[in-house]
């Protein structure tokens, strides 16, 4: 089963064919305040137990996309997510606005490479956060950013950037 069918399977996610989801759907986020649920600590946690993941991961064309040493792209996201889900500005202090598109222009995201971030996502949660009720608001927000990200399509062409 590909992540996409899990996905959905799981969390009854209707993907589109180019995987991308309803905005209303993603951004349930906003609807309450996840950092005061989660607290930094178990933000923090997420991002480790993710990047742990992502920097044991054999794939070159998938870990090569990880250059910075993983304390660094720990903190990053980590305060990233502790700022986007109601916490402090820990991210935009320290790096000025997160414009994720421009962050990331540089790498070329694929489609697989997007369904690999989105699988060791789901399993850094499921590990992380014991409330089902936060995982189900927090997974469509990662399923949105990840396929939002993507910038080069099945032909192998730039789609942005």
């Amino acid at each position: 089963m590909c992540i996409r069918d899990s996905i959905n399977a799981e969390y009854g996610v209707v993907l589109s064919q180019t995987a991308q989801m309803a905005q209303d759907n993603a951004f349930q986020i906003d609807k309450t305040n996840l950092y005061e649920r989660l607290g930094q600590e178990t933000i923090f946690k997420l991002s480790t137990v993710f990047y742990t993941k992502v920097y044991q991961d054999k794939e070159e064309s998938f870990r090569g996309l990880f250059k910075s040493p993983i304390e660094n792209a720990i903190r990053d996201q980590a305060e990233f997510f502790v700022q986007r889900l109601g916490g402090p500005p820990l991210y935009s202090s320290r790096k000025g606005h997160p414009a994720l598109r421009g962050r990331h222009v540089k790498f070329a995201i694929t489609k697989q490479a997007a369904d690999r971030w989105l699988n060791y996502m789901k399993e850094a949660m499921d590990e992380v956060i014991t409330s089902e009720d936060v995982k189900s608001m927090l997974f469509p927000f990662f399923v949105h950013v990840a396929y939002f990200l993507q910038n080069i399509d099945e032909n192998g062409n730039r789609i942005y950037g």
